[in-house]
């Protein structure tokens, strides 16, 4: 992989999947070592969607020589046609060689005996295969992750890594070069302004890749107008203190939209990073369709296909609704933003109903805080799910981060995924201050009540079900009165909710049917992090010190406060203190973050 000789003098190798990168001490470029997750959830996507793509071109073609040969069949002439399609940028050339009716035009237009034999010849020739898919990683830092796309992903066309730091442009440089001829023939590095260059390469990439140290919303408009008809955009959040509820009003300054409080709050970061996405794609005619969207670690993280169609359009509002959480019991209902109506074989679009609830909580009797608006419409396609799972468990050597991928991607495919939003069993327990049943239990009584249930790969103590609330509430009530509970004061939700008769029984009896398959079988779905301290680290440019033990971990600052000292007194011919001319020392000046990398260098 390179010159292992002074180049890696003051560098540290860190091999990640095939891809190895060169970083410095310094902390001049970033890089986490707890993104694999990340960068290997998107690998698995790229799998997939290079397959599908063949998949779809495939589709296309044979459409294409059915929809012709239609034609040919109801034409009374013979003719040769040949139809230039254009795919992705690719020429697919259909010729078709028809006799139709028995019926020989000559060179006046004359028709000939009819009663010749009927004879049909269809020739279909394919040249050329659909257009290798083209990657931009906007924000590249050290490149790894470009470089794992270009040597990982088979079919992948050119990656472009953009940065805007001069630093991370030269590392990545660095980098592409250590790896080989094969990423230097893929991977192009180029300094520029990522915003900038997604503007002026409009539908140029089939993937787009945004993973920001902190919020992507100032990338978003630019990203929806970068991707190609039917291609990808992967986006990153790691502000997850704005998205959910911390801090309400920056979350709708960036995001367009405001955040709840609760059990749920990471699941509603996600549909609030697509209802923002969303919003961005329609100023350009263009819609997203979401194909995975997790949440990990200390980020979540959304795949959406993107199109272009001004009619699909009108549906925005059937896809996104405000959300009403009661401020006493946490009962939470949905209002969508439109609806449709059908009125003489048409559909016409209006403004929804509302308000779906009243003042005051009727379970509780409390007020209600109002959020959104949020995606509402699923977040997954099983379809995709089951794929990317697929491919993840057949290459699952290829994965430095299998089993957490595995896992999540597992506890996906099982969720009901037109069901937004979960309950949190505890903080049920919690409200009527009771003893809690066991999920199977719980999961066992709304499944006997008729309704659906499944978990969440957001908590492990999610629920999703299309029960309504007061069907919930009904089933701990029944709950309640096998185990009482202390007597609360009357003004508590608890005691209010307590104080009303159920009107349904709940059946507590176990159901097989209410355990997920992965339960069954005992699949792990949420694993421990793998090392202590796991979770976003310092940002580049910053120096590392001993309030960085929270983030590194005190063996990890040790390390790097040694290796500052010994950098320290190799370099101190060109750092001593000097005098000036009146004799007085003069304070050390401070190195700044080019300096270090110059000199690294």
């Amino acid at each position: 992989m390179g010159d292992n000789g002074d180049v890696l003098n003051g560098y540290t190798v860190i091999k990640e999947g095939e891809a190895e990168i060169l970083m410095h001490s310094s902390n001049t470029v970033f890089f986490n070592k707890a993104q694999v997750n990340n960068r290997d959830v998107s690998i698995a996507v790229l799998r997939t969607f290079v397959e599908k793509r063949k998949e779809e071109y495939d589709a296309m073609l044979r459409r294409k020589v059915k929809s012709e040969t239609r034609i040919n069949e109801a034409t009374p002439s013979s003719s040769t046609m040949k139809e230039t399609n254009i795919v992705d940028g690719e020429e697919a050339i259909i010729s078709l060689d028809v006799t139709s009716n028995g019926l020989h035009q000559g060179k006046d237009n004359d028709t000939v005996d009819a009663s010749h034999d009927i004879s049909k010849k269809i020739s279909v020739k394919v040249h050329g295969e659909p257009k290798a898919p083209k990657v931009l990683e906007a924000l590249a830092a050290s490149g790894l992750r470009a470089l794992r796309y270009a040597r990982e992903v088979d079919g992948l066309g050119p990656v472009i890594a953009l940065d805007n730091d001069e630093a991370s442009v030269k590392a990545c440089m660095r980098n592409i070069k250590f790896n080989g001829s094969t990423a230097c023939s893929k991977v192009e590095a180029y300094h520029a302004d990522a915003r900038v260059y997604m503007l002026t390469n409009q539908k140029e990439f089939d993937v787009v890749d945004l993973d920001p140290y902190g919020s992507p919303s100032v990338f978003l408009d630019s990203a929806v107008q970068a991707v190609t008809d039917g291609g990808i955009l992967m986006c990153t959040a790691t502000d997850m203190a704005v998205l959910c509820g911390g801090n309400g009003e920056v979350c709708y300054s960036k995001y367009g939209s405001y955040p709840l409080k609760g059990k749920y709050c990471h699941e509603l970061a996600l549909r609030i990073l697509l209802a923002c996405i969303e919003s961005h794609a329609n100023r350009y005619k263009r819609y997203i369709v979401p194909i995975l969207s997790v949440q990990m670690d200390f980020y979540i993280r959304v795949f959406v296909r993107i199109f272009t169609l001004a009619s699909a359009i009108k549906n925005t509002p059937l896809k996104l609704s405000y959300l009403y959480q009661c401020v006493g019991c946490d009962s939470f209902h949905l209002q969508c933003v439109g609806r449709t109506v059908s009125k003489n074989n048409s559909v016409k679009h209006a403004p929804g109903f509302g308000p779906v609830v009243p003042q005051e909580c009727t379970d509780c009797g409390k007020k209600f805080n109002m959020g959104g608006p949020i995606w509402s419409a699923p977040m997954h396609d099983p379809e995709w799910v089951l794929s990317i799972l697929e491919n993840v468990k057949a290459m699952r050597e290829r994965y430095p981060a299998y089993g957490k991928i595995f896992a999540v991607l597992t506890a996906i495919s099982e969720e009901l995924h037109e069901v937004p939003l979960f309950l949190s069993l505890h903080s049920l327990c919690g409200t009527l201050k009771c003893t809690s049943p066991s999920a199977e239990i719980f999961r066992s009584a709304v499944f006997n009540a008729g309704y659906h249930i499944s978990g969440t790969h957001v908590n492990p103590l999610g629920l999703k079900t299309d029960a309504p609330m007061e069907v919930i509430w009904d089933i701990m009530r029944c709950w309640v009165k096998s185990h009482p509970v202390k007597v609360q004061p009357r003004d508590q939700s608890g005691s209010v909710i307590l104080s009303k008769e159920p009107s349904l029984q709940a059946n507590f009896s176990r159901a097989f049917a209410s355990l997920s398959k992965a339960q069954v079988k005992k699949v792990a779905r949420f694993l421990p992090n793998p090392e202590r301290h796991w979770g976003p680290k310092v940002r580049a440019g910053r120096r590392i010190s001993s309030k960085h033990v929270s983030l590194l971990g005190p063996e990890a600052i040790d390390i790097l406060v040694s290796h500052e000292k010994e950098t320290e007194v190799k370099e101190t011919p060109h750092h001593q203190e000097e005098q000036n001319d009146d004799g007085v020392d003069e304070p050390k000046r401070q190195k700044t973050s080019h300096e270090c990398f110059d000199q690294s260098s």
